[in-house]
């Protein structure tokens, strides 16, 4: 079997997540880091920007900057909570829902084109995989910076 870590980062390359720029969206060009912003917006119904940021496991002042920019990117809308006016909440314009279901639809396919190499049993293996992968990295004490001793 390969290095673990070859193995991992032959695949991230693979699938171009070392990319600074995943997407182009008309003539916008959108950061992979954007990308998962648009795509945990897209997927709750008006979250606070501390729960996106948390979904994102970003710190807020980090996240915070995004946010900024893709408000002059026209992608996304801050407004104070109608519950609490300090929480401010976020939601996609209509420019941001027409990138993130490009975006979306765009993966959907790079991941149907690559799935289409494995026969059935092949696929669910591989997806299982993923699954137990996922959840113990999300059980791992070590988040996502290597311990330097």
């Amino acid at each position: 079997m390969e290095n673990k870590r070859e193995l991992f980062q032959s695949m991230v390359k693979r699938f171009g997540l070392l990319n600074k720029n995943c997407c182009t969206v008309g003539d916008m060009e959108i950061s992979l880091v954007q990308s998962h912003i648009l795509y945990e917006i897209d997927k709750r119904e008006a979250p606070s920007m501390q729960e996106v940021a948390d979904a994102l496991a970003t710190d807020l002042s980090t996240f915070s900057r995004q946010i900024q920019t893709m408000m002059k990117m026209k992608l996304v809308a801050k407004t104070p909570s109608e519950k609490d006016k300090r929480i401010y909440v976020l939601r996609l314009t209509t420019e941001g829902k027409y990138a993130a279901t490009v975006i979306q639809e765009s993966i959907e396919s790079h991941l149907e084109e690559i799935f289409s190499h494995l026969n059935d049993f092949e696929r669910d293996i591989v997806l299982q995989s993923m699954q137990l992968l996922n959840q113990a990295m999300a059980k791992s004490a070590v988040c996502c910076q290597p311990v330097l001793k």
